[in-house]
């Protein structure tokens, strides 16, 4: 498949949404224009930029002569070559992304909901128009993560893709860990540090995860792997005592996002997870992010890096940016999304089999541990080690910790409604699945 472009010696970008992103993307490109064309061979020039309010004050020099707050400056003029979508949300950016593209522009977004709920919808459309469609940036920042498994290792056929991809939520699970935070201490802290959002939802209530889980499964495993398809869990539930027995057990706490593939079918989760000290995944902390891949012929591939931010963003966009411009004159059409007739079923989440921490608070009499393990046995649960702790020793109860060998969720969960049951059991205070 061929296109025609313009013979240029300057590409003209046209920039919707002037917010963290925004302004790292608008700043590089008029600071360092220079640098930036040497890797192109061309000129990039930041021709127009769209914001929702014209008049509010900005960290920013640009000239008012570039700037509109039409969607259609930009979208409709010929002289932009390449839109760079950096507003965030559904609505109007998934509407504005096809118009460009039908428009034929290239497009390079940072949007992961977009990409993740319409993603197939918009590489049709971007072929069918013959031009780009990159999105680098909608995943885990400044980790070139989509590049590699979509080029580098793209001959592997990979059986697991995992990886710590919120650097909110992982901010504030190792303020958690390391400072024993309350769980909202932790949270402001991170929102007055500008990690989180004022509504926080997104990050600790783990969508923004589920969205990137779903764009990196479905390139890992070159099929449709919807965000209804991926489980979910935040961290709202977890509580300071939880990371301290997880050290006297040998385990950190993430909140980890996981895809399998098995066969035809894949499995795809993010929660709150066990993962042992001595694993590298478990030594990434604060807003940093990894993303793991199995492959047959690579083997376990690990990349660390800043996975938010203005200036890791902005160089995931750049780097989107450049490559299209540099590919302009060639027959060098893009879009990840070409597995997109490829479906594979779903394995739902009560199929999981894996190793179980639950948390009880129990009456400290003698028996309790035989009555609860009765239970568990009788559903094919096995023990693996117990901590007991005499936390409320005024109410003669005490915290019991057990861990498990693997079992499966569905006979996790129906043991754990019948343990809750027993007269001994005041309350099941946490489950947390073990990745090893």
């Amino acid at each position: 498949m061929s296109y025609v472009v313009k013979d240029l010696s300057e590409i003209n970008i046209g920039l919707m949404g002037l917010g963290i992103v925004g302004v790292g993307v608008a700043r590089r490109l008029l600071s360092d224009k220079s640098q930036i064309s040497s890797k192109t061979g061309r000129g990039l020039n930041l021709a127009r930029v769209m914001v929702r309010d014209i008049n509010k004050p900005r960290d920013i020099q640009i000239s008012p002569d570039i700037i509109t707050a039409e969607p259609e400056d930009i979208i409709s003029d010929p002289s932009i070559d390449i839109i760079v979508e950096v507003i965030g949300g559904i609505d109007p950016a998934k509407s504005l992304i096809v118009k460009a593209l039908t428009q034929g522009k290239h497009v390079v977004t940072a949007n992961k909901e977009v990409v993740a709920k319409y993603g197939p919808e918009l590489h049709r459309v971007a072929m069918d128009n013959h031009v780009n469609l990159l999105y680098e940036a909608s995943v885990c920042g400044a980790i070139p993560v989509l590049s590699v498994l979509t080029n580098p290792l793209l001959s592997n056929t990979f059986r697991n893709v995992r990886g710590i991809i919120n650097g909110t939520s992982n901010y504030i699970l190792t303020d958690m860990a390391y400072n024993n935070a309350h769980f909202d201490i932790a949270l402001k802290e991170a929102q007055s540090l500008g990690y989180a959002e004022s509504d926080p939802t997104n990050d600790v209530d783990s969508f923004d995860a589920v969205y990137k889980l779903s764009i990196l499964a479905s390139l890992a495993f070159r099929c449709r792997v919807s965000p209804d398809d991926v489980y979910r869990e935040g961290i709202r539930e977890l509580k300071s005592q939880d990371f301290q027995y997880a050290r006297e057990l040998g385990y950190a706490i993430k909140c980890l996002a996981v895809a399998d593939r098995k066969g035809d079918a894949v499995q795809a989760r993010v929660y709150p997870a066990l993962i042992p000290i001595d694993n590298m995944i478990a030594k990434v902390d604060g807003v940093y992010n990894a993303v793991e891949v199995s492959g047959d012929l690579c083997g376990q591939v690990l990349l660390h890096g800043l996975g938010a931010g203005r200036e890791p963003t902005a160089s995931a966009v750049l780097g989107d940016v450049i490559q299209i411009a540099s590919q302009m004159s060639k027959d060098g059409l893009r879009s990840q999304f070409d597995y997109i007739e490829n479906t594979y079923n779903v394995i739902p989440i009560d199929d999981l089999e894996t190793r179980y921490y639950i948390r009880l608070v129990v009456t400290d009499t003698a028996g309790v541990l035989a009555q609860i393990a009765k239970i568990l046995g009788s559903k094919g649960i096995s023990i693996a080690s117990v901590l007991q702790k005499d936390t409320f020793p005024e109410e003669q109860k005490a915290e019991l910790v057990i861990t498990t060998h693997p079992a499966y969720e569905a006979s996790v969960q129906k043991a754990l409604s019948e343990v809750n049951e027993l007269d001994v059991v005041s309350d099941i205070s946490n489950i947390i699945r073990i990745e090893g």
